[in-house]
């Protein structure tokens, strides 16, 4: 009803998925290209995860209309479903007839021919499964095995998985880690930045008809806060927003607007000026594990008052720094080399390290380490990701191994596993050789390389701060400015002198290969985003490191 009042010719903020209305910021570019890479390689599993509303399906459907033409596809939404139940809706959708109450064996088998003849007519079969996070174990197993049949250079059938972060959590169950290693490309998809969130805006209104702006820059940096950058909130917010100028007669839309639309959509109150609430919550953590520690002390026999002199302390402030004055625990040869008779100090500290690992299960948690570290702290209602924006951080999160945290040297949270595979999360506070101190809840302990590659499941998150705003791409077309200063970049990481450039040669090319490569990144010569990310990562002098001693490059 306000279209005309707006000279709009269409509603811009429905969230139906109408394709007129497709935006690709620079991270659903990025998803995209992931996405294609893994398609285009030897075939397997590829993986898109992120947050509800952060445009996923929007970075499906665009991979459907870059699908070769002699490609089959089969689309699954609702996941929630038996083996069988799976196997008969891709037979559904590949179009594969099968009789009345057809076996297990029977649909597998009609579906293997169906991929052979396929592969024997130069086509390829595609299966992409929507809502991933809801697969049930068995059914991941199933769709594992159906991926085994495969020539010499390729798999038969490649499935891409589509969910929330949930997924990346039930790929890391022990049962599944068959199915995981086949992931040839995953992506993790962050929410807009504020200035994707004023892009994201403007064309929608474009496309329904309004090439004038129509919100404030306040009004932006208010849906981006309410919003925490997700497309689909943002959708609702601006839509009650135009309702208000509309019922107010006025434009264009100011942030007062916009915050009473986040009231009335999201029940959402300003929280930003209470900062009782992060150290009252502190306050509660320190008081519940002096209880716990006073309670251990007083029950233990007074003959092991040794063992009790080095356990970790709590301290009265949000995880800082300055804990590893605290004396961490140093469990990395009891845990790791334990005698055949084991020490009682060293059963003591085994227990210690065992319970930290059972209650350091909240990744909220182990941000708050990792914020305190930057002398920051957390926003409560915010996640750790948005409250790191506010506070003019940035967050990353990346697979690799030992090698790749150390290689950044800096504190991270990180993905840990016990040996029934039950997920805790821990920050890594500071390195020292083949050790790092390591944070559990409120407590440190020194553990080594082994114990850690043992533990770690292969994702961690840092946060870093950006020291200028980061080109969207350079490449071969980039102006000369920003060719030189990929190759003072690269020259700095590789600790070589830089040349003086006239053009991006292909030297220059070949060394940006090769970054791209060491970092699992796309190795397509081109400096694109993640490229980027990665270079100022070890660029930045700002933040905290994991080493001062020696910066790994």
């Amino acid at each position: 009803m306000y279209k005309a009042f707006y000279g709009l010719n269409d509603n811009p903020f429905s969230i139906a998925p109408n394709p007129h209305y497709m935006f690709l910021s620079d991270r659903h570019r990025e998803a995209l290209a992931h996405l294609t890479y893994g398609l285009g390689e030897t075939g397997g599993f590829v993986l898109l995860t992120g947050e509800v509303g952060t445009g996923k399906t929007t970075v499906s459907r665009c991979l459907l209309q870059q699908i070769p033409e002699n490609t089959d596809t089969a689309f699954i939404l609702n996941p929630s479903l038996t083996e069988l139940e799976l196997l008969a809706t891709l037979c559904d959708e590949l179009e594969i007839k099968y009789g009345e109450n057809p076996t297990l064996k029977q649909l597998t088998d009609l579906i293997s021919m169906y991929l052979l003849n396929n592969h024997k007519n130069g086509r390829n079969t595609v299966l992409i499964i929507d809502e991933a996070q809801h697969l049930r174990s068995e059914v991941l197993e199933q769709l594992r095995l159906l991926t085994n049949l495969e020539t010499n250079t390729k798999k038969l059938l490649q499935v891409i998985l589509i969910g929330q972060p949930e997924l990346q959590q039930l790929l890391k169950r022990q049962d599944l880690r068959q199915l995981a290693q086949r992931i040839t490309a995953r992506y993790h998809l962050l929410p807009l930045d504020k200035e994707e969130l004023a892009l994201y805006v403007q064309h929608r209104l474009q496309v329904a008809g309004r090439h004038d702006p129509l919100f404030t820059r306040k009004a932006i940096a208010a849906l981006h806060k309410h919003s925490g950058g997700i497309p689909r909130l943002t959708n609702l917010l601006c839509e009650r927003a135009l309702m208000a100028g509309y019922g107010q007669v006025k434009v264009p839309i100011d942030h007062k607007m916009v915050n009473q639309a986040a009231i009335e959509v999201l029940g959402d109150i300003d929280v930003s000026n209470d900062k009782r609430w992060p150290f009252v919550a502190a306050a509660a953590l320190v008081l519940a594990f002096g209880l716990s520690f006073y309670w251990f002390n007083h029950t233990a026999d007074e003959s092991n008052n040794q063992t009790a002199a080095v356990l970790p302390q709590a301290t009265a402030s949000v995880p800082s720094a300055t804990m590893k004055d605290a004396q961490p625990t140093n469990v990395a040869d009891s845990v790791v080399q334990q005698p055949v008779q084991a020490s009682p100090a060293a059963n003591a500290e085994q227990q210690i390290l065992r319970q930290a690992m059972l209650q350091s299960s909240s990744i909220d948690n182990a941000f708050a380490g990792l914020f305190g570290l930057w002398n920051k702290q957390p926003i409560i209602g915010l996640s750790a990701c948005q409250a790191a924006q506010q506070q003019q951080l940035a967050c990353y999160q990346q697979q690799g191994n030992w090698h790749s945290i150390m290689r950044l040297n800096y504190p991270a949270v990180v993905y840990l596993q016990d040996s029934q595979a039950n997920v805790f999360y821990g920050v890594i506070v500071e390195r020292q050789a083949e050790q790092i101190l390591l944070q559990l809840g409120e407590q440190q302990f020194w553990v080594n390389k082994d114990w850690f590659d043992r533990h770690f499941s292969g994702t961690f998150e840092i946060l870093w701060q950006p020291d200028s705003v980061l080109p969207r791409e350079i490449g071969q077309t980039s102006s000369l400015s920003q060719v030189q200063w990929l190759e003072n970049s690269l020259a700095l990481v590789n600790q070589r002198p830089a040349r003086l450039l006239t053009q991006f040669d292909s030297e220059l090319e070949q060394q940006l290969i090769a970054f791209q490569r060491q970092h699992g990144l796309k190795p397509d010569g081109i400096a694109g985003n993640q490229t980027l990310v990665q270079l100022n990562l070890y660029l930045s002098q700002q933040g905290p490191r994991l080493s001062t001693a020696e910066v790994s490059r």
